[in-house]
């Protein structure tokens, strides 16, 4: 595979022909659509070798690594059909629980996401999320859930239930906002979850908000026990994103500089064969300038941020320390400016994943297809 970075006065033709690579595969990798304008600065996946009709019919894709992939129960069929050809988890988002510990399964239903799962021999796997009525994580229902042994047997018994009935094969827990008195009743119930349901057949990861040391300050990080929660579950997914946020300043959503802080210090407390590194798919579109409890983003897929540039005419230029492409642009008066993820940023992370040995990685979220990125993975 190469990748191809767009250059004033190329088109789809002067590319295929100069880099030699097939027109069709260039198009269908890339998600180009007509009438196949480019911008100057965007990366362009590039093969030889790719035949177009290898993604249609979807068919399973070799993978040297473990991939997770999260999606909620109303993606589109056809973008969750091709996405998991080259998963090997969906993780389905999300499960919540009361105070008492009885299960509230997602709204629409996800039978249908499970039994898709199942015919591609993708494993299924139910995220289980303290989320409030609000859509908020509730620190409070956490520290009721970790501090009771009974709430507790009510919740795993729940579980194992709807796991057995459904088809699911794992259990992937995402509790964000842990409080730092309820560290260590955190960690043992994740032990205790991953004891019972390991003994039933079915497998426990735990998700970890990025943490650079042992006592660093912050309600997302305190009730993060590195070294306990990667020794009770059978793996972790590092939440390597959200560094650029919907309420926080312009900057790339994972910077590849902080991604690889985030893993030096992971690396010190679990081993490398026990964690996925999260990956973004997705990024942010910024109205300037921006003001603290004012500015909101808004999300957009890495396919739509790439067709913004195109539409609105300017350049995508590539941060060197983040490894993340950005650009800016004006609307109504208003200049915007936009972080994303290309195959370049990917790659990247990829590369992570092969130096220091990694199990895999866990992308947030396959909502939006990003078919060059997978078809990227699948060359490393």
């Amino acid at each position: 595979m190469n990748i191809y970075v767009v250059k004033p006065d190329d088109t789809i033709d002067k590319i295929a022909k100069e880099q030699n690579t097939d027109l069709a595969s260039m198009i269908e990798i890339n998600q180009l659509t007509p009438p196949y304008r480019l911008a100057v600065g965007q990366a362009l996946l590039l093969s030889e070798d790719i035949p177009p009709d290898t993604f249609s019919p979807y068919l399973p894709h070799a993978q040297a690594i473990f991939r997770s992939g999260y999606a909620y129960p109303f993606i589109s069929a056809p973008v969750l059909t091709e996405t998991l050809s080259y998963l090997s988890e969906l993780a389905v988002f999300s499960y919540g629980f009361t105070a008492s510990g009885d299960l509230i399964p997602p709204s629409p239903d996800d039978t249908w996401m499970i039994a898709e799962a199942q015919r591609a021999g993708v494993m299924a796997t139910l995220t289980l999320t303290p989320l409030g009525a609000d859509g908020h994580f509730n620190n409070t229902l956490v520290t009721s859930l970790v501090h009771s042994r009974a709430i507790q047997r009510r919740l795993i018994n729940g579980l194992a239930a709807v796991m057995l009935e459904k088809g699911y094969q794992a259990v992937n827990i995402d509790f964000e906002y842990v409080l730092g008195e309820d560290k260590n009743a955190f960690t043992a119930f994740v032990s205790y979850a991953t004891y019972v349901l390991n003994i039933l057949g079915y497998q426990v990861s735990v998700a970890l908000a990025p943490k650079y040391s042992d006592d660093q300050p912050g309600v997302l990080y305190e009730g993060m026990d590195y070294a306990g929660l990667g020794a009770a579950a059978n793996w972790v997914v590092l939440m390597t994103y959200e560094w650029g946020y919907t309420y926080g300043p312009p900057m790339a959503v994972a910077p590849i500089n902080q991604v690889r802080r985030v893993l030096r210090y992971a690396l010190t407390k679990i081993p490398p064969a026990k964690i996925c590194l999260g990956v973004p798919n997705y990024g942010y579109d910024w109205p300037l300038p921006y003001i603290r409890g004012a500015t909101k983003a808004a999300t957009l897929g890495n396919i739509e941020a790439v067709q913004t540039a195109i539409f609105y005419g300017v350049p995508i230029l590539f941060d060197e320390t983040a490894k993340s492409p950005w650009f800016t642009y004006w609307q109504y008066g208003v200049q915007h400016e936009v972080w994303f993820e290309d195959v370049r940023s990917w790659q990247e992370k990829f590369k992570l994943v092969r130096e220091f040995g990694l199990r895999g990685i866990a992308v947030w979220q396959i909502m939006k297809l990003f078919r060059a990125g997978w078809v990227l993975l699948d060359s490393m």
